[in-house]
């Protein structure tokens, strides 16, 4: 088959590798429908990600047939259409069985094109197939449901509900990239009283107002805590939530946060940040990280199933499989493509 293959930093290639097979009896070989390009697969590229080695098949998300399963699968069945989770689950472990999935310690968590072959190939072999596929609705299209993977699941829970965002609070976004947008379109979902996207790129801060922004501020003209606290009576933000994955938008989000609120990190970081204790000390300030733990997919695919939210509308550029190098240099230049997400079918 063939498969986007990372060979070191800067490196990857689409070319031929042995097709996988099982190797556990809780395995599936699914066959992979439709594949996305992620912002951690560029931080894997830029050299974040070390325990990405050379000859690993990138890629963590997916929507797919499965062909094969192990002897031990019980719910999923060949021919069934799947969303393949970001995250895989043993189902047991002592952090499974608490729903933090993205902390298994039985062989799962953030694996695929991490520690085991990814996704982003013509066949994949998918660990702890019953707990770690989804089986899709009928009348849901593969585009919709490849943002659950994901994106869908981290911004809600990594930012939204890790951020606290309550009713009427006023939330900031630093970063309108896909994790950004993902999580402006699941804190619509709790009805803040301001959503605040912060982007150095107008062309983002456009999505960001067309995924529920009522608030959009370029730093390279406004003061973004000028504007926020002329928002909040001089407070500053219920929740900010930083979703660039730099030290600048981290510190900007501790800048911006009012005493007593909530700093969620969503962002990927590959370098220190400064915290800065001698101010946020004396403040009651929360904050929190964390990798997804995707527990809650299976209620944005009823959502999505339910047509109340739309997350076809990220896609803003398709390929085939062949086109994995293009894809990934368009996706790349964001700024200057306005890509959001890639999508790449058979």
């Amino acid at each position: 088959m063939k498969a986007l293959v990372y060979h070191g930093p800067g490196q990857k290639a689409w070319e031929d590798v042995p097709d996988p097979a099982i190797t556990d009896d809780t395995d599936a070989i699914v066959r992979v429908d439709a594949v996305t390009i992620c912002g951690t697969d560029l931080h894997i590229l830029k050299g974040d990600v070390p325990d990405v080695t050379d000859g690993r098949i990138l890629g963590h998300e997916a929507v797919g047939t499965v062909l094969e399963v192990g002897s031990a699968v019980t719910r999923v069945r060949p021919g069934d259409r799947v969303l393949v989770s970001c995250i895989s689950s043993c189902g047991s472990c002592r952090f499974c069985r608490q729903s933090r999935y993205g902390q298994c310690l039985g062989g799962g968590g953030w694996i695929l094109g991490h520690l085991v072959d990814g996704t982003q190939a013509e066949l994949v072999r998918v660990p702890f197939a019953d707990t770690s596929t989804h089986p899709i609705p009928d009348g849901v299209s593969d585009e919709e449901v490849l943002m659950l993977a994901d994106i869908g699941p981290t911004g809600y829970e990594v930012g939204v509900l890790n951020g606290r965002v309550s009713p009427g609070d006023t939330v900031v976004v630093v970063g309108a990239g896909p994790i950004g947008l993902s999580v402006i379109m699941g804190a619509r979902l709790v009805s803040p009283a301001h959503i605040v996207a912060v982007d150095l790129a107008d062309s983002r801060l456009e999505a960001a107002k067309q995924f529920g922004a009522d608030v959009t501020v370029n730093p390279s003209r406004e003061d973004a805590l000028e504007v926020v606290r002329s928002l909040t009576d001089g407070l500053g933000a219920d929740t900010a939530v930083e979703a660039v994955g730099v030290p600048e938008s981290f510190e900007q989000c501790c800048a911006l946060v009012r005493p007593g609120g909530t700093v969620a990190n969503v962002g990927v970081h590959g370098s220190p940040a400064v915290l800065h204790l001698e101010d946020l000390w004396i403040k009651d300030v929360t904050i929190t990280t964390g990798l997804v733990d995707t527990f809650s997919t299976p209620t944005l695919l009823r959502l999505v199933a339910g047509h109340q939210v739309d997350l076809a509308r990220f896609v803003t550029h398709r390929f085939t499989m062949d086109e994995f190098e293009k894809a990934y240099e368009v996706f790349a230049a964001a700024a200057d493509t306005r890509a959001l997400k890639v999508v790449l079918t058979r």
